[in-house]
């Protein structure tokens, strides 16, 4: 049955955001679509077209690190719709390399997206749905925010700081009728290990310490990433069934890997979890 709930969703140029944003106005709702640069927005229109949700769906600019930005995609839709029921925070970057190969300005680079972009979007959100006493809020996290990872140290802490704030908004939201989750996917075929990947300041530079390892987990994890099949459309359907929850829970962990690793850190103690993954990152070490 077509929903007539109204959908923000940020950074819908690709991945999870865009198959959410497709998905959603193909089912029906009112999807608005944000992304930093909108002249990447024929892919959604082509998907979504393609699900006969084009006439649902809106894409707006917007720049989560940008507060002005932020308040001006939340006024139109606002003025179109009148109201928010569900808001997606999907917008997120990684980074790949050893801590002392980056900057303090690459841990804000990843953090101003992943952890206060979030918190600026939802700063904006929540006067359209407190007085109505009634919302939800999806929060996209990662496997990653379970446990720390070899050379992905800013993207696994801005996820673990978007749990923790996700717990206490949890929390504080009860009492205002709103509702808060996140979904926890491990790794899809998505944009973020190719054509979206970043890397620290120095990890190219030759007179790193790290240089040779550096180099070696690039390859591994570009390897994965073009043998990774599994599906993202299967992060957009658990989204769309958190959504059609009367009373969704707060946490969902998606996929098999993420689960069994969620699994072994509760069962296992960290010394022993942590060498396996040298040793699996590592071997020749």
């Amino acid at each position: 049955m077509p929903s007539s709930k109204v959908v923000f969703i940020t950074g819908c140029s690709s991945g999870f955001g865009l198959l959410t944003a497709a998905r959603l106005a193909g089912h029906g709702y009112r999807v608005f679509a944000t992304m930093r640069d909108v002249s990447k927005k024929d892919l959604l229109l082509f998907e979504a077209e393609g699900r006969k949700g084009a006439s649902n769906l809106t894409v707006l600019p917007m720049d989560v690190t940008n507060p002005e930005s932020i308040r001006a995609a939340v006024r139109e839709v606002a003025a179109a719709s009148g109201v928010i029921d569900v808001l997606v925070n999907n917008a997120g970057i990684g980074m790949g390399g050893f801590f002392e190969d980056m900057t303090d300005g690459d841990y804000r680079d990843v953090f101003n997206v992943n952890f206060f972009g979030a918190l600026n979007v939802i700063r904006e959100v929540l006067p359209i749905m407190r007085p109505r006493k009634k919302g939800l809020i999806i929060n996209v996290s990662s496997m990653a925010a379970f446990s720390g990872t070899p050379a992905f140290s800013a993207y696994v802490a801005s996820k673990w700081a978007l749990e923790g704030f996700s717990e206490s908004l949890y929390m504080e939201l009860k009492l205002q009728g709103i509702d808060v989750a996140v979904v926890e996917p491990g790794s899809y075929k998505t944009r973020i290990f190719k054509e979206n990947a970043r890397y620290a300041t120095n990890f190219f530079n030759l007179q790193s310490p790290y240089f040779q390892v550096s180099q070696y987990l690039k390859d591994l994890v570009e390897t994965h990433a073009q043998s990774n099949t599994r599906d993202p459309e299967e992060v957009a359907a658990v989204i769309e069934n958190i959504i059609n929850k009367p009373s969704p829970s707060f946490r969902y962990v998606i996929g098999f890997r993420s689960k069994l690793k969620l699994f072994m850190l509760r069962h296992i103690p960290f010394k022993f979890y942590a060498w396996m993954v040298r040793n699996v990152l590592f071997p020749k070490e």
